[in-house]
């Protein structure tokens, strides 16, 4: 298996007649999925979407790709396919649409729907090309065929990508539910016939590759929730993802069937539901569901409350409802539903919300204590099913943690795949298909871009580790007054605190050694600030850690009169 190496320099000039497949997200990570395709000089990207921080992100909303490889060639692409409408396939597009908004966006009727009026938001009108399962569309020199996937949400697309280098076929995210909610099953006959003409590259969905087996049907969830509908004797407040079509309808039938009422919380769980509900994908009976305002003409056994925040985001509905910040409070008997998995990185915070909602008296399901989630990933059996199918030549696990790409790349090898036509890449690291064999050329950067409120890539990882620093340890400012022309100390060291932990008043034990330092330094014809507040830094700093160890933002002040 061929794997990056952290040596990797700049991709040499594509080769003529080769492909050039570059990841730019979602490789080594959950999210931000994001690939190019080079040919002839043109590009086809496929998805474009966000990555949402964690803990040791503080203050930022997404994570984007990085476009700085792409940047000076945006007229060279000839449109962004999207495989379906999840944030973490989608939600990038509008800020790289602000760089070229006329880039054509190629998707099914729902995924276009959704990013349309994400869009809006951004006040971009995309150029759209609406495509469906069994469709075939010439891209400039890529030639796309589009077919069914089941996933975790409607109108799915896996492509076939043929140029004269061969043909690469991306699945997206994929499973193979054999019940699913809208009878929409991944098409394995049409697989079956691309494996037997020849993929030269399979680009597949890594998430599940570790879980073995096959994932079980969407429906089954249907009877647990019946079971937590009929012993609910208060309101049911449901937390998921905000284009989680078919765990929503599920909701709606069990509601319909127990005589609730329904309603959404949330900007994007309304804007979502209502898509869906105007394009037919979501089924509702009249009158049930209703405006979050009316709930409190109704009795609480007859409510039932749809929002997001199952991944403990901080400012969604669910977060702030267990942190007592929301319209809707949390009472004693209410039971609450978690219908989503976990995203790896975010259990903490999950966790801390299921406690806090446990703690106003809510009976809190979720995954680790009923089956009210079921994953919209192929597991290992499903892989293996697929490789078998579609007998790739080379194989490039997407969509995971390095863990589930390696794991994904043993599962080819099983199925006869040789080792060293396996690429195991991450984010930015540029593989060319060439005479029919697929290898590492280079690396391209593929680094975060932060955005924080209405700023797009200000924040750096050097940002990050001060707020870090601030959100650990706190910060101590120190203002001193220095005479301009011999540097003497004329008022000062005055010392302030905040989130360190440390008394004021304790301070006065280093302000002499403070000045001590300063005045050696003024007999050394030492007068530049900088210097001089560099010296405070590192004298307060040594004092802090020996009497707390502590390592606090120190901020030294050294003002000339």
């Amino acid at each position: 298996m061929s794997h990056p190496h952290p040596e990797l320099g700049p991709p040499p000039k594509l080769p003529k007649g080769g492909l050039r497949v570059t990841p730019l997200g979602g490789l080594g990570e959950i999210g931000r999925n994001m690939t190019v395709f080079e040919y002839d000089g043109r590009l086809l990207i496929v998805d474009c979407g966000v990555l949402f921080p964690e803990e040791e992100q503080p203050g930022i909303d997404l994570i984007l790709p990085d476009f700085s490889s792409i940047r000076d060639r945006l007229d060279d692409i000839e449109g962004i396919v999207l495989t379906h409408g999840h944030e973490d396939h989608i939600g990038a597009v509008p800020y790289l649409l602000r760089e070229k908004p006329d880039i054509p966006l190629i998707g099914s009727k729902l995924t276009l729907a959704l990013i349309e009026a994400k869009l809006q938001e951004h006040r971009i009108r995309p150029y759209t090309l609406e495509v469906a399962e069994d469709h075939r569309e010439r891209i400039g020199p890529f030639d796309c065929q589009f077919i069914a996937v089941n996933h975790s949400i409607p109108d799915a697309l896996a492509v076939a990508v043929r140029t004269p280098a061969g043909m690469v076929v991306h699945t997206g995210d994929f499973k193979m539910d054999q019940l699913p909610m809208d009878r929409r099953l991944t098409d394995l006959p049409t697989f079956a016939k691309l494996g037997e003409e020849g993929i030269d590259l399979l680009l597949t969905d890594s998430t599940n590759a570790e879980v073995p087996g096959f994932v079980p049907p969407e429906r089954d969830i249907s009877n647990v929730l019946r079971t937590v509908f009929a012993n609910a004797n208060k309101r049911i407040i449901v937390a998921s993802f905000a284009s989680h079509v078919h765990r929503i309808q599920q909701i709606l039938d069990a509601a319909h069937e127990y005589g609730r009422r329904v309603a959404f919380v949330g900007r994007s769980m309304v804007r979502n539901m209502g898509i869906a509900r105007d394009l037919g994908y979501l089924k509702v009976p009249p009158g049930l569901v209703v405006d979050v305002k009316t709930l409190d003409d109704l009795p609480d056994d007859e409510v039932v409350l749809v929002c997001t925040g199952s991944q403990g985001e901080p400012m969604a509905a669910l977060s702030r409802m267990a942190n007592r910040d929301h319209q809707i409070r949390i009472v004693q008997g209410d039971t609450v539903i978690l219908a989503s998995s976990l995203i790896p990185g975010n259990e903490n915070a999950v966790y801390r919300v299921i406690n806090g909602l446990t703690r106003w008296g809510a009976n809190v399901i979720h995954k680790g204590n009923a089956k009210v989630h079921v994953s919209g990933h192929a597991s290992a059996g499903e892989l293996l099913y697929f490789y078998n199918i579609c007998k790739p030549k080379n194989l490039m696990p997407v969509h995971g943690e390095w863990r589930h790409l390696r794991a994904n790349a043993e599962l080819g090898v099983l199925t006869g795949v040789p080792p060293q036509n396996i690429v195991i890449a991450e984010d930015g690291v540029v593989v060319d298909l060439v005479d029919g064999r697929a290898k590492i050329v280079g690396k391209v950067q593929a680094g975060y871009v932060y955005v924080d409120g209405l700023s797009v890539g200000d924040v750096t990882e050097t940002s990050l580790k001060d707020r870090r620093i601030l959100g650990d340890e706190g910060i101590i400012s120190v203002f001193v007054v220095v005479d301009s022309s011999s540097g003497k100390v004329t008022g000062g060291p005055y010392i302030q605190a905040r989130g360190s932990g440390i008394d004021d008043a304790r301070f006065s034990e280093v302000v002499p050694r403070i000045q001590e330092v300063l005045e050696k330094s003024a007999q050394d014809g030492v007068v530049e600030p900088h210097q001089l507040q560099q010296l405070v830094r590192r004298t307060l700093g040594k004092w802090v850690s020996d009497h707390y160890r502590r390592r606090p933002m120190i901020l030294p002040v050294v003002v000339e009169v």
